[in-house]
C-alpha cells in the first residue's frame, strides 16, 4: 500500500509540472514572449527543478549514509555492551530495511545503556554497603574488578553477600548486647570500674564504637569469663571473712544485736563488702587477743566436735594432743588450733558423704542389737500393734544394713583412690570396723545363750512324779508335761522334804541315770546335743569371722540345718 501511494505522489508530481509548465507556456504567449525567451525561460525552470531534486536527492544520499554508519556503530557498541555485561548478542530479523536496521539497533542500544546506568549504580550502591558491613565485621568485601561492569550473577552474589553480612552483624550485636549485660551486671556486683579500653568500650553507651568483630567478641567473652572468675574469688575472700566473723563472734561471745547491726548496712557492691568484713574481723582478732585463753578452750571445744563428728580413733586425735594440752595460751598457739580446726574441717567436708552412711550403718545397727535384745516376754501381750511394727522394722534392717554395709565398701575405695589417702572410722578401716562390731556381737550372742542354757540346767528342780488317781478325780498335783525330742530323755523330779531331816531326795523317772548332784561333772556330754549354742554346734569346725550382715546370716542359716534340735530362740534371724 505505501509503494502505491508513493507511485501515485510521483505521477501527481510530474502532471503538476506539466500543469505548472502549460500555465507558464499560457502566460508567455498572452505575453508574448517570442520563442527564444521562452525556451530560456523553460530552461531556468528546469535547472530550478533539477538544482531542488539533487540537492533533496544529496540530502537523502547522505541521510542513507548516515543511517548506515549508525547502523555499524550501534553494532559495535552492542557488541561491546555484550561483552561488558556478559549477555548474549542480539541478532536481527531478517529482511529489513536499513531504517528498520537502524531503528532496533538504536533501541536495543538504548535498553542495554540504561541497563547499564542502572547496573551501575546499584553496584555502587551494594558495594557501599559491603564495604561499611565489611569494616563493621571486619569481613572480606566482595570482590568486582575496578572498572568493570558487573554481570547479573555478581550482582546477585553482592545481594546475597550483603544478606549474610546483615545476618551475621544481627547475630554479633545480639551477642554483644547479651556479653554487654554481664559485663555491666558484673562491675556493677563487685564495684569494678573500667580500666582498660576495652572495658570502656564494652560498656560505653554508643554501641557504634565498639567494632564486632570476631576477635573483639572473643575479647569480651575473654573479659567476661576474668571478670566471672574475679567475682567468684572476691566471693571466696568475703565468704571467708565472713566465716571468720562468725567465728570470732561466737568465740568472743558477741549479741546476736551486734551481728544485725553490722550485718544490716552491709548490702552492697563485693568490694565495700569485703571491706567492711576485713575491717570487722580487724576488729575481733584485737578483742580476741585480749581473751587468748577462753578463745583457745573454745576452739578446743569445736576440735572435739569436729573429731567426733569425723570419728577419729585416739591416735588420730593423739597427734595434736601435744597442743591440746598445752596450757601457754599464745598467739602462735591459737594459730596452730586454728590451723588444725580449718583442716580438720576441710577433711569433715570431702568425707561428709562417707560419714553420713556410717552413721546410718550405725544407727541402725543400735536397732539391730536393740531388736535383737528385745527378749521381754510382756511383749507379746502389747496391744496396738507393737509386735507388728517390730515386726517390720526387723526386716527393713536386714535390708538396709547390706545395702549400707556395700555403699561403704564402694565409697571408701573411691574415696581412697581420689584422695590416696586411707580412711579411719574410730581408728580402723571400715570394713574392719564393721567386721569387728560383728564379730563383737557374736561373741555376745554366743555368750548370751550359754548363759541362758546354763542357768536353765543349773535352775531346773528334780520332782518327784505324782500318780494320777483313778477317774483323775480329787487329784490335788497334776504332774508337768514335759516335751519329748529325739535323743532325748525326760528328766523328771521332784524333791519332798522330810518331816525329820529336810533333806530332800531326788528320784529320776523313764531313766536309769544318777541324780542331778551326781551328774555336774558330766553336764557339758549330757547336753552336747540339746542345749549347746548355736555357734558351737560344730566345735569340730574350723571358727568363721563374721565381718558382714551377709556373712552373719549365711553362717546363721548353716547351723540352723544342723542335725540338734535348736528352741526357738536358736530360730530367730536375730
Amino acid at each position: 500500500m505505501p509503494h502505491r501511494r508513493s507511485e501515485t505522489l510521483a505521477v501527481s508530481l510530474v502532471t503538476g509540472i506539466n500543469l505548472a509548465m502549460a500555465r507558464l507556456v499560457d502566460i508567455w504567449d498572452s505575453i508574448g514572449i517570442v520563442e527564444e525567451q521562452r525556451v530560456e525561460r523553460m530552461e531556468t525552470v528546469k535547472k530550478h527543478i533539477e538544482s531542488l531534486l539533487n540537492d533533496m536527492i544529496t540530502e537523502e544520499a547522505a541521510l542513507k549514509r548516515r543511517i548506515e554508519t549508525d547502523i555499524v556503530r550501534f553494532q559495535k557498541q552492542l557488541e561491546t555492551l555484550y561483552q561488558e555485561m556478559s549477555i548474549e548478542p542480539y541478532k536481527l530479523e531478517e529482511g529489513l530495511t536499513v531504517l528498520q536496521m537502524e531503528k532496533n539497533l538504536r533501541l536495543r542500544l538504548e535498553a542495554l545503556l540504561k541497563e547499564k546506568g542502572d547496573r551501575m549504580r546499584e553496584a555502587r550502591g551494594l558495594q557501599q554497603e559491603d564495604e561499611r558491613l565489611c569494616v563493621e565485621l571486619c569481613a572480606t568485601p566482595y570482590y568486582i574488578p575496578t572498572g568493570c561492569m558487573p554481570s547479573r550473577v555478581q550482582l546477585q552474589e553482592l545481594r546475597q553477600h550483603i544478606r549474610t553480612l546483615s545476618e551475621e552483624k544481627e547475630s554479633r550485636l545480639k551477642v554483644f548486647g547479651g556479653l554487654r549485660e554481664e559485663i555491666s551486671r558484673l562491675m556493677g556486683e563487685m564495684g569494678h570500674e573500667p580500666e582498660t579500653s576495652l572495658e570502656k568500650e564494652a560498656v560505653c553507651s554508643d554501641e557504634d564504637a565498639f567494632l564486632l568483630t570476631k576477635e573483639n567478641i572473643k575479647a569480651l567473652e575473654l573479659l567476661l569469663c576474668q571478670l566471672e572468675m574475679k567475682k567468684t574469688s572476691l566471693t571466696a575472700t568475703r565468704d571467708e571473712l565472713r566465716a571468720r566473723a562468725t567465728s570470732l563472734w561466737d568465740r568472743l561471745e558477741c549479741t546476736e544485736q551486734e551481728q544485725r547491726d553490722f550485718q544490716g548496712g552491709l548490702p552492697g557492691p563485693l568490694s565495700e563488702d569485703i571491706a567492711q568484713w576485713q575491717k570487722e574481723v580487724d576488729r575481733l582478732e584485737v578483742l580476741q587477743k585480749a581473751k587468748l585463753e577462753d578463745v583457745i578452750n573454745k576452739v578446743r571445744q569445736e576440735l572435739v566436735q569436729l573429731w567426733d563428728k569425723c570419728m577419729f580413733g585416739p591416735a588420730q586425735r593423739e597427734t595434736f594432743n601435744a597442743h591440746f594440752c598445752d596450757s601457754s595460751f599464745t598467739e602462735g598457739l591459737l594459730s596452730i588450733h586454728d590451723g588444725e580446726l580449718q583442716q580438720v574441717k576441710s577433711y569433715y567436708e570431702r568425707a561428709c558423704p562417707l560419714l553420713e552412711i556410717v552413721d546410718k550403718w550405725e544407727r541402725n545397727w543400735a536397732l539391730f542389737r536393740t531388736l535383737r535384745k528385745a527378749n521381754d516376754p510382756n511383749r507379746f501381750s502389747n496391744r496396738g500393734g507393737s509386735l507388728l511394727r517390730e515386726a517390720k522394722e526387723r526386716v527393713r534392717v536386714q535390708k538396709v544394713l547390706p545395702k549400707l554395709e556395700e555403699d561403704l565398701k564402694n565409697g571408701v575405695e573411691d574415696w581412697e583412690k581420689k584422695y590416696d589417702s586411707v580412711f579411719l572410722v574410730r581408728g580402723q578401716k571400715v570394713m574392719e570396723y564393721i567386721s569387728s562390731q560383728w564379730e563383737e556381737h557374736r561373741l555376745q550372742r554366743g555368750k548370751e545363750k550359754s548363759e541362758r542354757t546354763t542357768k536353765k540346767v543349773e535352775t531346773t528342780p528334780f520332782k518327784t512324779p505324782v500318780k494320777r488317781p483313778h477317774g483323775g478325780v480329787g487329784t490335788s498335783a497334776v504332774p508337768n508335761k514335759i516335751r519329748k525330742t529325739p535323743n532325748q530323755s525326760i528328766l523328771r523330779t521332784t524333791s519332798s522334804a522330810s518331816s525329820t531331816s529336810g533333806t530332800p531326795r531326788a528320784f529320776v523317772s523313764m531313766s536309769s541315770k544318777p541324780p542331778l548332784s551326781a551328774q555336774k561333772g558330766q553336764r557339758n556330754r549330757a547336753l552336747d546335743s540339746s542345749h549347746i549354742p548355736l555357734q558351737e554346734l560344730n566345735g569340730e569346725k574350723k571358727h568363721l569371722r563374721i565381718g558382714s550382715y551377709s556373712e552373719f546370716m549365711s553362717e546363721l542359716s548353716k547351723k540352723a540345718n544342723h542335725d540338734a534340735v535348736l528352741n526357738s530362740t536358736a530360730k530367730d534371724i536375730f
